[in-house]
């Protein structure tokens, strides 16, 4: 599992130290059914547990758009990622929790405003952290891809175990976000 302390402090950590050349951090996490994605740590500010009930729903909103939280004082907009993606909504998950798993995507950028924009992405689950050289991403195939994943897609990893991760492209995610 990853700690939200091990995601605000691993913008402090140099690939280069570790003797892993010109790989980057991306944390993994999975989407029903059977989708392993990541994401660059460096796009992540914080993995989040939310109590049910705690996302307030905005109605006229994207059906993909949960509602808000208050995170730490900021009003969070929180997305479904999967129904995003037109795979399972977390709302049909066979989940027995009482807690949504997220974490909070932020814009990219140094200008005031990016630092301020940011999303909350719900998700099934946290797996790890994977060390990948981002030249190692490649390009689907276009018959390959989802129809609802596509416009959201940076590529796909394929592991040395042979094991294929979806990469995103989390600036993609954040233009998908209504103009409120």
């Amino acid at each position: 599992m990853v700690s939200d302390a091990f995601l605000r402090d691993s913008g402090r950590l140099s690939p280069g130290a570790s003797g892993r050349g010109r790989e980057e951090q991306f944390l993994r996490f999975y989407l029903e059914p059977d989708t392993k994605v990541m994401l660059p740590v460096s796009q992540l500010t914080e993995v989040l547990t939310i109590p049910l009930g705690q996302i307030i729903p905005i109605p006229h909103m994207p059906s993909w758009v949960m509602g808000v939280y208050n995170w730490r004082g900021e009003i969070l907009w929180m997305v479904d990622l999967g129904q995003l993606f037109g795979l399972t909504s977390w709302a049909q998950l066979s989940l027995k929790s009482s807690v949504y798993k997220a974490f909070v995507l932020r814009a990219a950028g140094n200008s005031p405003e990016a630092k301020k924009q940011a999303l909350g992405l719900v998700i099934s689950r946290v797996e790890d952290i994977e060390w990948c050289d981002p030249a190692a991403i490649q390009s689907p195939p276009a018959a390959a891809v989802e129809a609802g994943l596509a416009p959201f897609l940076r590529g796909f990893w394929v592991k040395p175990d042979g094991d294929i991760i979806v990469t995103l492209d989390g600036e993609a995610i954040m233009a998908a976000m209504p103009q409120s």
